[in-house]
């Protein structure tokens, strides 16, 4: 498996002829003789070390079966480095979300492996893989995913009070004035706007200090303010923390906030860009012939301000 440099940009990659072969080989040699692709494969991903929070190897996904079946992801491999925040872009379709759901143990892969540090999560039952997104991975949905019955600071705290672990004081309060809910930790999910139920919902997915948060499409319910409120955040984890966000998104002025992107398209890696602005994101959605970024990408810009760094 080659991994990107993630402070180097890549080429436009046009199509998939062009596409870099990240498929581990049929077979590698060793002294005693040839090394089955699989176990390459997980050796490849060992030696990479702790610089990625979370990897993809030969990552598949497919519905149905004969006329009907549908390959969601073909075969991607990718490294998540750690304190980094990474955008995954791509049209309706194109993966992303399912990419995600699999980084996340909330859907299972058809083949290949995801690892989060060290931990081969293809390989764990249901109990591990329930440890593993409580205590090592941080969600933030779209939809916020509050429990309304619960104050402010009783759903930031959730997962571990589930876990029965003590939240670490010092570190809670930090997420907390971070976010600059210290005002409002006891109000019920009815009493807040949309941009302060979104900003609980990044506190309760940092609070634990997790390896890696994964934030599908925060700011598709909220307004452009409140919105860049919560990219600051996200991005401000990142910075000052060290914390490794994973996003997924439509919209080229939120990835505008990360340190790289990554594009989808009918269920592959089709091109990468580091240190991106919503205008280079914008011209490189333009420049991917064949897969329609342009129509939703446009939207997005004409609704929302350009980031301003």
């Amino acid at each position: 498996m080659t991994h990107a440099d993630p402070h180097q940009d890549s080429t436009a990659l046009a199509d998939s002829s062009t596409s870099p072969d990240t498929t581990p080989p049929d077979s590698a040699t060793r002294p005693d003789g040839p090394i089955p692709a699989q176990e390459a494969a997980a050796g490849a991903v060992a030696s990479a070390g702790p610089a990625a929070a979370a990897r993809a190897v030969d990552l598949r996904k497919v519905y149905g079966t004969g006329d009907t079946k549908v390959a969601a992801l073909d075969g991607v491999s990718v490294d998540f480095w750690s304190g980094q925040f990474t955008a995954i872009m791509g049209p309706s379709g194109s993966g992303k979300s399912t990419l995600m759901h699999c980084l996340a143990a909330l859907d299972d892969a058809t083949s290949g492996q995801v690892f989060v540090g060290d931990a081969d999560l293809t390989s764990l039952g249901d109990k591990e893989l329930t440890r593993i997104r409580r205590d090592r991975i941080g969600f933030v949905f779209q939809s916020f995913n509050l429990v309304p019955t619960l104050t402010a600071i009783e759903n930031i705290t959730l997962p571990m009070d589930i876990a029965g672990r003590r939240p670490d004081k010092a570190w809670l309060d930090t997420v907390i004035d971070t976010v600059g809910l210290r005002d409002r930790l006891q109000h019920k999910p009815s009493q807040l706007s949309g941009g302060q139920q979104q900003r609980v919902a990044c506190a309760r997915a940092l609070a634990g200090r997790p390896a890696i948060v994964f934030a599908d499409e925060p700011t598709g319910n909220l307004d452009s303010v409140s919105g860049s409120e919560v990219l600051g955040f996200l991005r401000g984890s990142v910075r000052e923390f060290g914390q490794t966000v994973v996003m997924v998104t439509h919209d080229p002025n939120a990835a505008g906030y990360a340190d790289r992107v990554l594009f989808l398209a009918d269920g592959r890696i089709v091109d990468e860009m580091t240190e991106p602005t919503a205008d280079r994101v914008l011209d490189r959605m333009k420049s991917l012939d064949g897969h329609d970024f342009y129509g939703a990408a446009a939207h997005a810009a004409a609704v929302q301000p350009a980031r301003i760094s």
